[in-house]
């Protein structure tokens, strides 16, 4: 329909496309294995765990897949693992496809980037199940070959990244043994979110038929591919932006084409569209925004013109291309600008230093030892979001509306009192998303009706847009904090977005630079923390979840092109509060262990983190690193709706005072619970107030 000449399948996944390549393998943890389950009790067993009558195992480990807000479960491997050929949904679509008419591409996980990305148990590692992997997808191509597939993708972003000699080896070892009997099938390597200058040469020599490269994130992509493209291969040109929402300038992307020497060329997107939403058709924004964006569908469209184009036809779409890059989108904010240009090192500077504000925060609270609190939300359940519907369609008056949040904040408040939390947060019942809500208190954002993207599971997420200059248009969550602190003795946690988080989870600008935008970002959160001081909010914890989400994947751009800006983003926010004013931040899911010093140089006060479903590998990190900011690691994993059994907690706080400090440790669970049941979550924190308690004890 839309002219493309290569349709994927076997792309569409219950959970996670990792998670279908392990259950294709057979990569399954022993304890799972065990279980008497059906295969898809146990596929979700792997991504959620299990608890019942069969018996109760944990989730695997979860993480951000390369700089993106999709999050991959992680594969274990065991010294019982056995590589096999296991599943069968990559045959099942193909021929599903097959019987609608259409020959497709069936798209796997490549086994370099699987045993990259992939957990292994003590006494085992990824080159002693090299040929096993080779057999098993041979074994794969055997069979598409005779449902009568004709070519196969190996999706490798593992190959944009630093690669190690060892690594190297590797990746040549397993694809000079598959590619040894490709089985009468074409393969294609698709690379992404990067260049892969580390492999080049060797991974054009391959006796592979197509290679797929990113031309929109690969800084020297074009370089590569300038100094040779064999011609007996294919390129997969990357070229029309797969992670942003943007029209793509097709002069630009011409300019860059017609400097590729390579005679086969497929234009195709950077990387999958996963990342972007589904449509523009069915949203409201006025024309002279929409026709700025192109959603996953219109991407397809851009495909077609700059073929056509390149062809020698499509002018007109051309010419309607220039003309919409010709016209002023929006202006700038004059004041912003001149705020920003006046900073100094001073603003981006807090005193006094750590050590001084920790000793007159430890008077002022007077905390226990191993504080408890939560990370900010509560369940937001189906009374909670049938409300905020309501309030929206006008159904409920804000007088109503706001009835309603004070009761239910007042009925948590309560709670946490009667359990024994020390630090209470409100629960957010107010916010939608942690992005969105403050996006809709901020000029130059804008917000789609359906903009929903995958970030893990079953879990979307609706990323706002940066259209213009950012700033605060009034106090955001002061209400809802200061009156929840109005209830009660104890502390209560002001809950803020930071400014890194809410750029990396909005779909960012083209015109500017990351950089500005997040500046400007940080000036109005800036305010906010200022006003929630200001109304007796004494400690204000300001969300880092997704700090590494945009950390080039190449450490020598770490710093120069991004923590020498981000980590001052966040400084900037609280710079300027009093010494008794404890500054809380919160990261998920990401690998912190190689950042440890970035992330200390933030500044804050006290830091919570997701360790559970990683066995708090970052501890180790932590004490080497002498860490000196006080540190809650995440005692039980929220995004599974799983129980902690009892003992559970209390043996990972023994872990936790074994590496850390008892001074400098809170005790929390790893992220927010608004996704979580009423139920699971009540008795899974009164057990972490509980093992609090009992671990004070042993002190």
């Amino acid at each position: 329909e839309k002219g493309i000449s290569e349709s994927p399948s076997n792309d569409f996944s219950h959970y996670d496309n990792v998670l279908d390549a392990a259950f294709l393998f057979n990569v399954v943890p022993e304890s799972v294995q065990n279980l008497n389950l059906t295969d898809l009790e146990r596929y979700f067993a792997l991504a959620r765990g299990y608890q019942g009558e069969k018996g109760d195992v944990r989730a695997l480990p979860m993480k951000k897949w390369f700089n993106t807000n999709y999050h991959y479960i992680v594969p274990k491997f065991e010294k019982t693992t056995e590589v096999k050929l296991a599943g069968h949904k990559i045959f099942d679509e193909f021929q599903e496809a097959k019987e609608l008419g259409l020959n497709t591409r069936p798209v796997v996980v490549g086994p370099f980037t699987f045993l990259q990305l992939s957990d292994f148990e003590d006494g085992v590692k990824a080159e002693d199940f090299v040929d096993s992997f080779v057999a098993a997808y041979q074994e794969v191509f055997a069979k598409l070959a005779e449902l009568g597939a004709t070519r196969i993708q190996l999706d490798e972003p593992a190959l944009v990244k630093d690669l190690t000699a060892e690594e190297k080896a590797l990746f040549l070892n397993i694809y000079n043994k598959l590619l040894a009997d490709k089985k009468g099938l074409e393969v294609l390597i698709q690379t992404y979110f990067g260049d892969v200058r580390d492999v080049y040469n060797d991974l054009v020599n391959l006796p592979v038929d197509g290679i797929g490269l990113d031309f929109v994130e690969g800084k020297k992509t074009l370089e590569l591919v300038k100094g040779g493209f064999p011609a007996d291969k294919t390129l997969y040109a990357g070229i029309v932006n797969g992670k942003n929402i943007w029209r793509n300038n097709y002069e630009k992307s011409l300019a860059i084409l017609e400097q590729v020497p390579a005679e086969n060329v497929v234009l195709t997107t950077s990387c999958s569209l996963l990342h972007v939403p589904f449509t523009t058709a069915n949203e409201e924004f006025e024309p002279a925004i929409l026709n700025h964006f192109a959603f996953a569908v219109e991407k397809l469209d851009e495909l077609r013109d700059l073929d056509a184009i390149r062809n020698g036809q499509g002018a007109e779409a051309l010419a309607a291309n220039k003309e919409l890059f010709a016209t002023e989108r929006v202006g700038e904010n004059a004041e912003l600008r001149a705020r920003i240009a006046g900073l100094t090192e001073a603003d981006y500077t807090r005193l006094p230093a750590f050590a001084e504000r920790e000793a007159i925060q430890k008077d002022a609270f007077k905390l226990p030892l191993l504080p408890t609190t939560t990370i900010g939300s509560f369940p937001q359940t189906k009374e909670v979001r049938a409300k905020r519907l309501a309030f929206r369609k006008n159904e409920l008056s804000q007088e109503e509306y706001d009835a309603f949040l004070a009761e239910i904040t007042d009925e948590w408040i309560k709670w946490q009192e009667e359990v024994g939390f020390d630090v209470l947060v409100h629960g957010e019942f107010e916010r939608n998303d942690m992005v969105e809500y403050f996006g809709q208190n901020l000029s130059g954002y804008l917000f789609s009706k359906n903009g929903w993207v995958q970030s893990y599971g079953m879990r979307g997420v609706k990323p706002p847009i940066i259209w213009g200059d950012v700033t605060r248009l009034n106090p955001i969550t002061v209400k809802w904090s200061s009156y929840a602190q109005s209830r009660t003795d104890k502390p209560v946690k002001g809950m803020l977005t930071g400014p890194v988080t809410i750029l990396n989870w909005s779909f960012p600008r083209e015109d500017i630079s990351i950089k500005d935008s997040t500046l400007q970002i940080a000036l109005a959160i800036k305010d906010e923390v200022l006003d929630l001081e200001a109304a007796g909010v004494k400690i204000i914890q300001i969300d880092e979840a997704a700090l590494r989400e945009k950390l080039p994947l190449r450490r020598s751009d770490w710093y120069e092109d991004y923590l020498d800006w981000a980590i001052p983003a966040f400084r900037l926010v609280h710079s300027t509060v009093a010494p008794d004013t404890q500054i809380h931040t919160h990261m998920c899911y990401s690998e912190f262990t190689d950042i440890i010093p970035a992330i200390d140089n933030l500044d804050a006060d006290v830091i919570s983190f997701e360790a559970s479903r990683s066995n708090l590998e970052i501890l180790d990190e932590l004490k080497a690193q002498n860490f000196q900011t006080e540190v809650g690691p995440g005692v039980y994993d929220i995004h599974s709706p799983r129980v902690p059994q009892d003992g559970e907690i209390d043996h990972t706080i023994e872990a936790i005072l074994a590496k850390v400090p008892s001074g400098k440790v809170w005790i929390n669970p790893d992220c927010g619970l608004k996704t979580r049941g009423i139920k699971e979550t009540k008795e899974s924190l009164i057990k972490l107030v509980e093992a609090a308690k009992a671990a004070r004890e042993n002190l």
